[in-house]
């Protein structure tokens, strides 16, 4: 017998040599770095506080004690996105313990921007397959004017990008395995419940586990994605039966009757195509701050359908943008952090496609050249808005007021304050009796259990801290307006608009004009 030896296979001559993978992954990290950076650069200054922050940062703390909401849990929303915040807050409560409450919550979502960040680049790596493109796709999802004004600001719908933007990774994975694309069907699962919204994306997860799964196995990969999804969607409605809340009832909240008031009986934000409504002035507000990523990211969604790699994601913008657009609905202010990364992933996965083209018929270096300038007129307005973002500060009457509330705020046995979500944690750890020694604001006319403490109305209360989401309340409020007409102001924070005033109840002094 004669044995053959065969030389080792060896790159032709002239090849590229693959980089190491410490060498490939350090762009990623270096831009991760900045990134995050420049997110936690003035945290704590911008953007001003928004009370559904504080309502987030007040259910994170009774998750911490034992309990779901710091008042009674009514299924507003599924409780899975508070929960991360409670973990994800613990560390800088523990090591910064003197920072106020809000800043303990932003701080959290730097670890969600972080993995949301990574994730735009893997998926936008296994969309396009360039590294380039990857980088393009996680820089414009991180220094956008609205990401870097609203990604650490803690909403819900932050954990529920990260989420489904782990489903699209796991359904576009390489190696298709099953359990990766039944994993992508329980993350898209906790995208849903930590922001149930997102559920409207849905469809372009599966259009990614179609281009990602084998045709041989293309009808597993899609049973295994739907129980996965099923079977942990559906523990939130078990929760709710076990504990009799499926079902509307006279003396309970629950599921059911909470999502038909949700879809049928709150009160819309009106048709973005009428000026003067909430719903108008939003889509305003964002195009003031970014117009590029709007305007431009939409249209890369529209040409991106007809792009392979660019359709998953574009997909999802156009569903998000169709829902956002229905007259009458309600749209929230932080609706945008749904679209941001799914915008950027259109923008790269677009661009790539056209620079594929382009070097065909001009060569490379007259399309790198055309596409940097190009870039660098659309995005000359960026730096001014993330340099405000950078250096402005709109939170110094909250920092200050956290501070006197924890310091020099008195502390009486059966003492009521009403406080707004972002303050109220700080209140109760200066020693305040949760629920009903510090009173959310908006329970103090909405919750039975707070009224039932109050016979006497305003009179009963002690404090307000009247922030501009208590006076802007207060017309709808009227425990809240009285306490507010017959108060004294103690302290001030701050000046204009966005002052905070600690005001004393009394019923001995002529009713005061609250300022507006």
């Amino acid at each position: 017998m004669t044995a053959v030896l065969l030389a080792p296979a060896t790159p032709p001559v002239g090849a590229p040599a693959r980089p190491p993978r410490r060498r490939r992954f350090l762009p990623v990290a270096v831009l991760l770095v900045i990134l995050i950076a420049a997110h936690a650069w003035n945290l704590a200054d911008q953007p001003f506080p928004n009370d559904d922050e504080g309502a987030y940062i007040s259910q994170a703390w009774a998750v911490q004690h034992g309990q779901l909401a710091h008042y009674t849990y009514w299924y507003d929303h599924p409780p899975l996105g508070w929960i991360q915040l409670a973990v994800l807050s613990w560390p800088g409560q523990w090591l910064l313990p003197g920072l106020p409450a809000l800043v303990h919550g932003r701080i959290a979502m730097l670890v969600v921007l972080a993995i949301t960040l990574l994730l735009v680049y893997t998926v936008a790596r296994r969309l396009q397959g360039t590294r380039w493109t990857a980088l393009l796709a996680m820089a414009i999802a991180g220094l956008s004017p609205l990401a870097l004004s609203m990604q650490h600001q803690v909403y819900l719908d932050n954990f529920a990008v990260m989420w489904l933007l782990a489903a699209f990774a796991l359904a576009l994975s390489p190696r298709t395995h099953l359990w990766q694309h039944v994993a992508a069907g329980v993350a898209t699962s906790f995208a849903v419940l930590s922001k149930e919204t997102i559920a409207i994306a849905v469809p372009a997860v599966i259009v990614a586990l179609w281009q990602g799964s084998h045709p041989s196995t293309r009808r597993f990969s899609l049973a295994g994605f739907l129980s996965g999804m099923i079977f942990t969607a559906s523990l939130y409605p078990l929760y709710a039966a076990l504990k009799g809340e499926l079902f509307p009832g006279e003396d309970h909240v629950s599921l059911l009757g909470t999502l038909a008031f949700q879809l049928h009986d709150r009160a819309g934000t009106g048709s973005v195509f009428v000026p003067g409504t909430e719903a108008h002035e939003l889509l305003m507000s964002w195009l003031a701050n970014d117009p590029v990523l709007l305007i431009g990211g939409l249209a890369a969604a529209v040409a991106g359908l007809a792009v392979r790699p660019a359709r998953a994601p574009a997909l999802a913008v156009l569903l998000l943008v169709v829902v956002a657009l229905r007259p009458g609905g309600y749209l929230p202010k932080m609706y945008i952090v749904q679209l941001v990364p799914f915008l950027a992933l259109s923008v790269a996965g677009v661009a790539a496609a056209i620079v594929i083209r382009a070097e065909r018929g001009f060569g490379s270096a007259l399309v790198t050249t055309v596409l940097i300038v190009t870039g660098a007129i659309a995005l000359t307005g960026w730096p001014v808005t993330d340099a405000r973002m950078l250096t402005e500060s709109t939170n110094d009457g909250y920092t200050a007021a956290s501070r006197w509330l924890r310091e020099e705020m008195p502390v009486r046995p059966g003492q009521r304050t009403i406080v707004d979500g972002v303050l109220w944690v700080d209140l109760v750890r200066a020693g305040h009796a949760p629920g009903l020694g510090a009173i959310w604001h908006y329970k103090i006319d909405l919750d039975p259990a707070v009224q039932s403490t109050l016979p006497n109305g305003w009179r009963d209360v002690d404090y307000v801290v009247s922030t501009p989401a208590v006076r802007g309340e207060a017309a709808q409020l009227p425990t809240l307006a009285g306490a507010l007409a017959h108060s004294r102001v103690v302290a001030t924070f701050g000046t204009g608009g966005g002052r905070i005033e600690v005001r004393e109840v009394t019923t001995t002094t002529r009713p005061e004009r609250e300022a507006s």
